[in-house]
């Protein structure tokens, strides 16, 4: 007995001691006493990637899917914004105030907006190098089986071309039919750039993850908008390899509505793909949804007029030297937010106008400029994350709670308190670089729609919005649910009974605890709101 309780004593050492090391260990990754080091995958900007996040032990930073335990949703209040004047010394005259939506505590990471992408043959004739945009399938497919041999991209306004990844590529066909010429081009990121090929003119064309069975097929194409004639970058492959990101030369043809309240999954090559709903239209469609409070934007760099490629008029047989982009005054305009107001403390920067929103961005990023009028201090942040970029290179950049962002609106003005932001500059397509990113950590608890224009000839383009009047917990069913906890509910649980994420009938709104397993726990969460309604 002596011996084994010798032993024990020896066994539970061992264990504190390995406990000790891996806190250690990890504190000494996160290169600060008292920090943690967390492996995540989120995205940025410019195909950019978060690969871990370091914070104060007592002090993580709120991710969006632990916030469904703790949501503290949007509500209406007067707001007070404050101008250039008021900051002033001894400032005691008060702006006028404006009916805001108040968002507490955004999350540190926001949702990716997962899209199905297909591409055809269809191009126009050789030195035709517009861009046609279409709200139907134009070509002939690649492949012989396109229900499954198409990709799974990112609805990316941050992007001045499409990209598609080379595995993507490869299954959608487009080396095999011979759509990849050998004429490339670099593209940067937060740590370098990266060789990209430059694609045929070819058919692209994208719809919400709502036109893809849950088993991962193409279900529907009926939906889909896109563009004929169109060049857009490929991966050369390696590790990592690009995502598939559609960008601005197709957004600014079309308005694309967002259901936060409705989130899809589905599971394609053994990956989950969660998303809202996303649904596209004609830029002057009638049946585009409406909401009350517009925010405007602008497409910049000024000037744009046509989706165009590049070619050498030298070389026949004329191939694409560039993948299309936005043609103008100046090349590759994206979405910037007209005005952005940010205090912390005492301090503010009022009216910045260099604020890109992109869809791609799963963070909000400010630039130096705007950290130094908020008097930020680098050295000291609140929280670090490490960005690899296209190449595979790492950085670490700091991170920090500001009290308040706020974006003036046409309607309600959107205030967010409490603003987890990173700090880095990224390049400006107007030189220089930006005052920020907006992204979508801002927009979780809203259904928005995005109104593409801004080219010659177009509106200008905005953003409605509303917020998202959440269901409760358990209203699994039908898809999206129906705001009700009821048979249809405990029906769906039932076909999902003791899944696991690699079950073919896994249903992630089954998994109401979060342990990656259907069983007793979630049950009683379903039991404990049985019948409610958000009904009066």
């Amino acid at each position: 007995m002596l011996k084994n309780r010798g032993l024990l004593r020896t066994k539970t050492g061992l264990v504190l001691l390995f406990v000790i090391i891996v806190y250690w260990a990890a504190a000494v990754r996160a290169g600060r006493p008292g920090w943690r080091h967390q492996e995540v995958d989120w995205r940025m900007t410019g195909d950019a990637r978060i690969k871990a996040m370091n914070y104060p032990e007592d002090k993580p930073p709120l991710r969006l899917a632990e916030r469904g335990k703790q949501l503290k949703r949007p509500r209406k209040e007067t707001h007070y914004p404050k101008t250039a004047l008021q900051l002033e010394p001894h400032a005691e005259e008060l702006t006028a105030p404006v009916s805001a939506l108040v968002c507490d505590s955004p999350p540190i990471d926001g949702f990716v907006p997962w899209i199905a992408v297909s591409a055809t043959d269809a191009r126009s004739d050789v030195l035709e190098i517009d861009a046609i945009p279409t709200t139907t399938v134009i070509g002939s497919y690649l492949t012989s089986t396109p229900e499954s041999d198409y990709a799974i991209g990112i609805f990316d306004t941050g992007s001045s071309i499409h990209l598609i990844g080379n595995a993507a590529a490869v299954q959608a066909g487009m080396f095999s039919a011979g759509l990849v010429t050998s004429n490339t081009t670099d593209i940067g990121g937060a740590t370098g750039s990266t060789e990209v090929w430059i694609s045929m003119p070819l058919g692209l064309f994208i719809d919400g993850l709502g036109a893809v069975e849950p088993n991962g097929l193409l279900l529907d194409t009926s939906n889909m908008v896109g563009q004929t004639n169109v060049a857009i970058a490929v991966g050369q492959g390696g590790s990592p390899d690009l995502p598939t990101a559609i960008g601005s030369p197709l957004s600014v043809y079309f308005a694309a509505h967002f259901r936060n309240d409705q989130q899809i999954t589905v599971i394609r090559d053994s990956n989950e793909f969660t998303s809202p709903d996303i649904l596209f239209y004609d830029l002057y469609d009638p049946c585009i949804p409406s909401y009350s409070n517009i925010i405007p934007l602008e497409l910049r760099p000024l000037g744009g007029t046509y989706v165009q490629y590049i070619y050498d008029p030298f070389d026949y047989p004329y191939n694409p030297i560039s993948p299309s982009i936005i043609i103008g005054n100046f090349y590759q305009s994206i979405f910037f937010v007209h005005s952005v107001d940010l205090h912390n403390g005492d301090k503010s920067a009022i009216d910045k106008d260099r604020f890109l929103f992109d869809t791609g961005a799963q963070i909000t990023v400010i630039g130096s400029r705007v950290a130094a009028r908020l008097e930020l201090d680098p050295a000291d942040p609140d929280f670090e994350v490490e960005i690899m970029g296209v190449t595979g290179d790492t950085i670490i950049t700091p991170g920090f709670y500001i009290d308040s962002l706020e974006i003036p609106a046409l309607g309600e003005w959107l205030v967010f308190n409490d603003v987890p932001v990173v700090l880095l500059d990224i390049s400006s397509l107007e030189g220089g670089t930006v005052d920020g990113i907006i992204g979508m950590n801002l927009f979780v608890d809203l259904n928005f729609v995005l109104r593409g224009g801004g080219l010659f000839g177009q509106d200008e383009p905005c953003i409605e919005f509303g917020p998202v009047i959440y269901n409760i917990t358990g209203d699994i069913a039908p898809q999206g649910g129906d705001g009700a906890v009821n048979l249809l509910d405990l029906a769906a649980f039932s076909q999902a009974w003791l899944a696991t994420p690699t079950s073919p009938d896994w249903n992630s709104k089954a998994d109401m605890v979060g342990d990656a397993r259907i069983n007793f726990l979630d049950f009683a969460v379903l039991a404990q709101h049985w019948l409610e309604s958000t009904a009066p």
